[in-house]
């Protein structure tokens, strides 16, 4: 059941006629060498700190560690303003209280990474909140989240030293968009589909956090990762199709990620961390 690539992944699941999320639970068994049932015990860890630490800091925010974010989560949670409607809305909110978790030194899953944490259990809590979807189905979704992972692992990077920040939200984004579709009833070519949408929807997206800290601009980049991952997932499941495969999409990636100049690739020494204000914000942290 392993397989290298999106292109061996669908013909897995065409030949066995098994969703993404069971070709990559029959590999995890493989792999580990462990019963199917502690496998996707692990998986219920995963999820429940993810379950946590989604609402954690709505209902009880703190200050990050950098003093740069600390109760937006709230904040949004609360607003009147929905414009994007109660699913996204919410799913932006929790994906930002993830970041604040880890922000403040609390307990996340790296989902792909620390500062992508929030876009996966942001889109996951959302849709168990509103679609009354199961934790049974929930894990598979992270199953299939975790085989569109584990190929952006072994093709291309998460890193966002390595490839900005298209890398890291960019990743967790066509992740989570995979597993949303798959969830929704999607098959495993609409699933690869929603992710190419995903990957080149914030292709060449850089990475420059203010003080070198994984606070800001990242949080508001998983709301944008989760906003980018129900609409990927939306434009897949209504019939369209993304024009450049998911495999090359990834390659195109990671060939956008070695083009970006050092300065865009987690340096601090550009972007939004260059700027003016983000100066000022890094003197008055580090002194």
């Amino acid at each position: 059941m392993d397989f290298k690539n999106g292109k061996e992944l669908l013909a897995l699941c065409h030949e066995n006629d098994m969703r993404i999320s069971d070709i990559m639970l029959r590999r995890e068994i493989t792999e580990s060498e462990v019963s199917r049932e502690d496998v996707v015990s692990r998986m219920q860890v995963s999820l429940d700190i993810m379950k946590k630490a989604a609402v954690s800091s709505i209902e009880e925010p703190r200050k990050s560690m950098g003093g740069l974010i600390g109760g937006e989560a709230k904040k949004a949670y609360e607003s009147a303003c929905r414009i994007c409607g109660p699913v996204l809305s919410d799913a932006i909110a929790y994906a930002m209280s993830v970041l604040e978790v880890n922000a403040t030194m609390g307990l996340i899953v790296a989902a792909p990474t620390a500062g992508s944490s929030g876009v996966i259990p942001g889109v996951l809590m959302a849709l168990s909140k509103h679609e009354h979807i199961s934790d049974d189905e929930l894990i598979k979704g992270l199953f299939n989240a975790s085989a569109v992972g584990y190929l952006f692992m072994r093709n291309a990077s998460v890193a966002g030293a390595e490839g900005g920040c298209q890398a890291e939200v960019g990743a967790a984004s066509a992740m989570a968009a995979s597993a949303i579709t798959e969830m929704l009833g999607g098959t495993p070519d609409m699933c690869l589909n929603s992710a190419s949408f995903a990957i080149s929807n914030i292709l060449g997206m850089v990475c420059d956090p203010i003080a070198g800290l994984v606070e800001a601009p990242c949080q508001s980049r998983n709301a944008i990762g989760v906003s980018n991952a129900f609409t990927s997932a939306q434009l897949s499941m209504a019939g369209i199709r993304h024009h450049v495969p998911f495999d090359e999409m990834v390659d195109c990636m990671m060939e956008v990620g070695r083009s970006l100049p050092k300065e865009l690739r987690e340096t601090a020494l550009g972007g939004c961390a260059c700027t003016p204000t983000g100066c000022d914000l890094s003197c008055k942290i580090f002194g």
